[in-house]
């Protein structure tokens, strides 16, 4: 996840198949030892993190940083035990499909937020309607766009009413960012409530509740004993993340024993030299993460509401840009292969994922083209150079983010085709200014919500997408509706592959990179599970 907005999902029923059935290939490694399940320990964690928080609030918010705390201070209906994608229920009973367009939901008796107040279906309701009122262009809305009603008939009943039936990846929704679940006498009904509101109100009822907050500088958490759900207790006394401004500091706090996991974001030259320090081991998981440029169709070279505005001419911008790029140099130099060259919109492993970018750009087989870049220019009528002003972050993406886009500059500008101007921005601006059409192009990284193919399509080429690009096709949209309703497993995979040859040729994106997850941490420390369903919890670490 990075953000999202609007109506990603548009009344969409997302696919036939459990997502269980399309994991990730490969299995994360972790170390032994404590889970969420057992007792709890006298020892506290302590995490490290370059990530940022955007808000506590989930209508806010929709990056790593954010959700990384929600996922331990708030309840969701559904959630993944650490080391499965296979989602089940968390403080509910039961979740089952009651009709095709009727998801009904039992919670368990007697739940309550840490500050006393009950959790009841009034609760749930209250969370599902307000996250679609407020539709925050940084929230997590778009998700919800199969939702079309939240009822709650008694106390401890939930009924989601779904514009399109049979929806089976509206389970997986229900543990995503979208779902957390929170207190509707402290969270505002029509605008994100604050951080300081939150903590005050003690708004928590996950598997800890947060004792000490300064934003993007320490949050302490200490297990929640009314938590109820299916996670289990703590196998710590509590956790202290510290946020650190730079990787290099992070990397000598975990390398000196500082603290106990390292987690988002050391560069790879970082995880390569603390690979060869015996106070620490490295733990991986399956590579989800992907990274890629966002072109913004009204306001890139010759967009929609530039004064050059031609369609074809921007179209042949951003072709030529797929001609120049070398995903495996980056790779390479940059990441030293802790990423790898990504070839289509869909995450390899993935179930329908294919290489269409490799054999319709560059020489056909991965590699740049010159050739190919100056036809593809030429034959719109494209003055050279193309003036493109790129913007990256560096507090967000990491520190090897300035030497990626160096690199892409540098790629471009072969040839003179392009004179890219490089621009970076701290993280909390970033995420307002690229949803204000400040930037005509722009990095992202995507770090999945739930382990199925459509993570990668719904939420991008919709036409009221997250990215806030303005691309538009229906025959897109339309098709992403038909994966979305087919039962038949074959026939499903064939629409996914079907899709990503579609965005292919409009290029509203272009894919670069694709990542694994990587945490370091202390010899002693056991219990760091990073598994396909992307969620780092805490509660399963101890020492």
């Amino acid at each position: 996840m990075s953000f999202h907005s609007t109506r990603g999902r548009i009344g969409l029923a997302i696919g036939a198949l459990g997502a269980t059935a399309l994991v990730l290939a490969g299995c994360a490694t972790s170390s032994t030892g404590g889970n969420g399940g057992s007792g709890g320990s006298s020892s506290t964690i302590t995490v490290g993190t370059t990530d940022k928080i955007t808000s506590l609030d989930p209508a806010g918010s929709y990056d790593n940083g954010s959700f990384a705390v929600m996922n331990q201070i708030y309840p969701f209906l559904m959630s993944s035990k650490p080391g499965s994608a296979e989602v089940t229920p968390d403080i509910a009973e039961s979740a089952k499909f009651t009709t095709p367009t009727e998801f009904t939901v039992k919670l368990k008796k007697g739940l309550k937020f840490a500050n006393g107040d009950a959790l009841t279906s009034a609760s749930v309701k209250f969370s599902f309607d307000r996250m679609v009122k407020i539709n925050d262009p940084n929230g997590p809305a778009s998700l919800l766009g199969n939702l079309a009603s939240t009822a709650a008939p008694d106390d401890t009943t939930v009924v989601f009413t779904l514009k399109n039936g049979n929806d089976q990846i509206w389970p997986l929704i229900l543990s995503s960012p979208a779902g957390p679940i929170v207190d509707e006498k402290v969270f505002s009904a029509d605008k994100v409530t604050t951080d300081d509101a939150i903590v005050k109100g003690k708004a928590f009822a996950g598997q800890y509740q947060i004792t000490d907050y300064k934003l993007n500088q320490l949050v302490a958490y200490k297990p929640y004993s009314g938590y109820q759900g299916n996670l289990g207790k703590p196998a710590n006394a509590g956790v202290n993340v510290k946020y650190y401004a730079d990787a290099s500091n992070l990397k000598l706090a975990i390398g000196k024993g500082d603290i106990d996991v390292a987690y988002r974001s050391l560069s790879a030259t970082d995880i390569d030299d603390l690979s060869k320090n015996k106070k620490v081991k490295l733990v991986e998981g399956p590579g989800g993460e992907i990274r890629y440029i966002v072109f913004n169709f009204d306001t890139m070279p010759y967009g929609a509401k530039t004064p050059e505005a031609d369609s074809a001419k921007s179209l042949a911008v951003r072709q030529a840009a797929a001609d120049l790029v070398d995903r495996s140099a980056i790779a390479k130099d940059v990441y030293k292969d802790t990423y790898s060259p990504l070839y289509s919109y869909v995450a390899d492993g993935m179930t329908g994922a294919t290489t269409v970018l490799k054999s319709m750009y560059g020489d056909g087989s991965g590699k740049p083209s010159l050739d190919k870049a100056k036809k593809a220019l030429a034959d719109a009528g494209v003055q050279t150079p193309v003036t493109l002003n790129l913007q990256y972050n560096g507090d967000h993406y990491g520190p090897s983010s300035g030497d990626e886009y160096a690199a892409v500059k540098a790629q471009l500008e072969n040839g003179g085709l392009f004179k890219v101007n490089l621009q970076t921005t701290e993280w909390v601006q970033y995420t307002k200014e690229r949803t204000a059409d400040v930037f005509p192009a722009y990095q992202l990284g995507w770090f999945p919500d739930y382990s199925d193919a459509d993570n990668y399509l719904s939420p991008f080429f919709t036409t009221d997408n997250f990215l806030h690009n303005h691309y538009a096709n229906q025959a897109v949209n339309d098709l992403i509706v038909k994966q979305a309703t087919e039962t038949d497993k074959d026939k499903r995979t064939a629409d996914i592959q079907q899709i990503q040859d579609m965005v292919a040729k409009d290029l509203s994106t272009l894919p670069l990179l694709q990542g694994k997850q990587i945490a370091v941490v202390g010899s002693g420390v056991n219990g760091t599970t990073l598994d396909a369903s992307f969620k780092f919890r805490y509660a399963s670490i101890s020492k």
